[in-house]
């Protein structure tokens, strides 16, 4: 048996998580345009890294379809495509409708009024049409149900499809209407969790992330079209 003095210490984040996370939120908040190329240089500055952890960040990101690398170029802003959100969504849907229902099963009082506290801010956004702070507080009320599901391998698999969700969330909430809707869905998930009722709870969500779907396709369709 292994005695206590062999025990390893708790890993703290390394450098090249810091950067891969930190290079996910400059591209997921909008501060570099879809197709614009990376500014290795710039953001090593910036950052105080060095040109090779950040090469290593952008391949990560590049296996999250953030950006895509292009030989003797370097690595490019990757926007979602319709295939993107057509695989994404169902899989979504499916991770966050059981997280759900074991949710309901799970949770305690203390993450229950966490999360009622997240929606009351998120609402509060909202209203004063504060979008990215309202954005930020969605995500963080979906991934505390994934959370409070309990469940190691289901919440595994959403962290790492989580990057592409942020984004597709984001575009789908830019509609006034869809933006107004996805806050009643969200009144409705809050109801089913407080009730725990598994069952409507899964299904509430299934629709959500269906709904967002069908928006952010629209989205999509309409920034393709040709200007008349």
């Amino acid at each position: 048996m292994k005695s206590i003095d062999t025990i390893e210490g708790i890993a703290r984040k390394t450098l090249h998580e810091e950067l891969v996370e930190r290079l996910r939120d400059i591209i997921l908040e909008g501060a570099l345009d879809v197709g614009a190329k990376v500014p290795e240089r710039q953001l090593c500055e910036r950052l105080g890294v060095s040109r090779t952890p950040m090469r290593e960040a952008l391949k990560v990101l590049a296996a999250d379809k953030l950006v895509t690398l292009i030989p003797n170029r370097g690595a490019v802003v990757r926007g979602l495509t319709p295939e993107d959100i057509d695989e994404l969504f169902p899989v979504i849907g499916a991770l966050e409708a059981l997280a759900g229902e074991l949710a309901c099963k799970r949770i305690n009082g203390e993450e229950l009024d966490a999360i009622t506290g997240m929606h009351e801010d998120m609402v509060d956004h909202y209203r004063r049409r504060r979008l990215g702070e309202y954005f930020q507080r969605n995500q963080q009320i979906h991934e505390s149900i994934v959370k409070a599901s309990g469940n190691g391998v289901l919440q595994e698999q959403y962290r790492a499809l989580s990057a592409p969700l942020r984004r597709a969330r984001y575009v789908a909430n830019l509609s006034d209407e869809r933006w107004a809707q996805a806050v009643s869905e969200h009144e409705a998930m809050l109801e089913a969790l407080t009730a725990r009722d598994g069952a409507r709870l899964a299904g509430i969500l299934k629709s959500h992330l269906s709904n967002k779907h069908e928006a952010v396709l629209r989205r999509l369709e309409a920034e393709a079209a040709p200007a008349r």
